[in-house]
C-alpha cells in the first residue's frame, strides 16, 4: 500500500509544470520554520540590545544605571534627560525606521524586477527627493518643507517613470527599468542645475550634507508626520509578500497563478516607493542599505519572501542603527552615514560576489 501511494505522490510530480516546480523551489523555505523563528528572536535580540547600546553610547557616555532610571522617568538630571529623549531617542528610533524601510523597499523592488542589482532609487525616488530638498534648500525655506518637498518629489519622479511605459503602451518589465534609468538621468540633471545655482557658502553644504545622509535633525514630531505611512506601506508589501514571490519567478508563472500582473507590480511599487520617500525625506539620501541587506537576508532565509521581506526590516534596522552609532560617536565630528554605508557595504557586496551567492 505505501508503494502504491510513492508511485502515485512520484506521478503527481512528474505531471507538475515546470514553472510550478520552480515556483516551489523558489518558495520552499531551505530550513525549517524552527530555524526561521530563531532567527528572528536573535534579530530581536541584537536590535534590542543596540538600541540600548545607542543610547547609553556617545561623546557623552550614560551608565546603564542612569540609562534605566531616565528611561523610567526617575531621573532628575535635566541634562541626561534632553540627551536622551531629545537627542539620541528620537534619533535610534529614526535609524531603525530608515534602516527597516529602505531595506524591505529594496527586497520588494529586486522582487517585482527580478534583478539582485536593484536598489530603492532604481525609479529615480532618490534623485527626485534630493531635487526637492536641493530646491527647498535654495528657497530657504525651514527643516520641515524641505522635508515635504523630498517626499513629494520623490513621488513624482517614480510617477513618472511609471507613466513613461503607460504612454508608450509597453508593460514589460524591461521598459520600466529604462524609464527609471531616464527620469533618474533627469533628475541628476536638475541637482547638478540646482547646485550650479546655489551659494557655495551655505546653500552648497547643505545640498551635499543632504545627498550623505545624517539623522542629527530627527525629532520625535518629524518622525511622528512619516510613521503612519511607513507602517501603511509595510503592512501592504507584508501583505503582498506571497504574490510577490510568485512575481518575482517571472511573467509567465505569474499569470498561471492567476495573478493581474500590472495592478498588483504598480501597487508594490507604489508601496515601496512611498516607503522609500518617507525615508530620504527624514533621513537624505543613504545609499547601499537597500541593495546588499536583501541579499543577506535571502541567504538567511531562503528566496521565500514571507520570511526575506520582514527578515530584511529587522536585518536594515540593525545595520543602519549600528552604523548611525558610529558614525557620531568615532569622531568630534560626525561622519555622513553614506560614507559609512558605502564602505561597510561594499566589502560585502563583493563577497557575495566572489562567492556566487549573488545570481547575475
Amino acid at each position: 500500500m505505501a508503494n502504491k501511494i510513492n508511485q502515485n505522490m512520484y506521478k503527481c510530480q512528474l505531471s507538475v509544470s515546470p514553472h510550478l516546480k520552480q515556483f516551489l523551489e523558489r518558495v520552499s523555505p531551505i530550513k525549517p520554520i524552527y530555524q526561521h523563528n530563531k532567527i528572528f528572536i536573535s534579530c530581536f535580540l541584537i536590535l534590542s540590545s543596540l538600541l540600548i547600546i545607542s543610547l547609553a553610547w556617545g561623546r557623552y557616555p550614560i551608565t546603564i544605571q542612569n540609562l534605566a532610571r531616565i528611561l523610567t522617568l526617575h531621573s532628575s538630571n535635566a541634562l541626561l534627560n534632553n540627551i536622551v529623549f531629545n537627542l539620541r531617542l528620537p534619533r535610534a528610533l529614526g535609524a531603525i525606521c530608515v534602516g527597516a524601510a529602505l531595506a524591505i523597499s529594496g527586497t520588494a523592488y529586486q522582487g517585482v524586477f527580478q534583478n539582485p542589482l536593484v536598489s530603492p532609487g532604481m525609479l529615480g525616488v532618490a534623485n527626485g527627493a534630493a531635487v526637492g530638498a536641493a530646491l527647498a534648500i535654495l528657497l530657504k525655506t525651514n527643516l520641515v518643507i524641505i522635508q515635504l518637498m523630498a517626499f513629494f518629489c520623490g513621488l513624482a519622479a517614480v510617477f513618472f517613470s511609471l507613466s513613461i511605459p503607460y504612454f508608450t503602451r509597453q508593460n514589460s518589465t524591461l521598459a520600466l527599468v529604462l524609464a527609471g534609468v531616464v527620469v533618474s538621468g533627469l533628475m541628476q540633471a536638475v541637482l547638478g542645475l540646482l547646485k550650479y545655482l546655489a551659494d557655495p557658502e551655505s546653500q552648497l553644504q547643505d545640498i551635499v550634507y543632504w545627498q550623505l545622509g545624517s539623522l542629527a535633525k530627527v525629532t520625535f514630531a518629524n518622525l511622528i508626520s512619516i510613521l503612519p505611512i511607513l507602517i501603511l506601506s509595510t503592512l501592504i508589501l507584508l501583505l503582498m509578500r506571497w504574490r510577490l514571490t510568485i512575481i518575482s519567478l517571472g511573467s509567465l508563472t505569474a499569470q498561471t497563478q492567476g495573478i493581474n500582473i500590472r495592478v498588483e507590480r504598480n501597487l508594490i511599487i507604489i508601496s515601496a516607493t512611498a516607503l522609500t520617500a518617507s525615508a530620504v525625506c527624514l533621513s537624505g539620501t543613504i545609499s547601499w542599505v537597500g541593495l546588499v541587506i536583501p541579499h543577506i537576508a535571502r541567504l538567511l532565509v531562503g528566496s521565500n519572501l514571507r520570511y526575506a521581506l520582514p527578515l530584511a526590516g529587522f536585518l536594515g534596522a540593525i545595520f543602519l542603527l549600528l552604523t548611525d552609532t558610529l558614525a557620531r560617536s568615532l569622531t568630534a565630528g560626525e561622519i555622513p552615514l553614506s560614507i559609512l554605508t558605502g564602505f561597510i557595504g561594499t566589502p560585502i557586496f563583493i563577497y557575495f560576489l566572489l562567492s556566487r551567492k549573488v545570481a547575475l
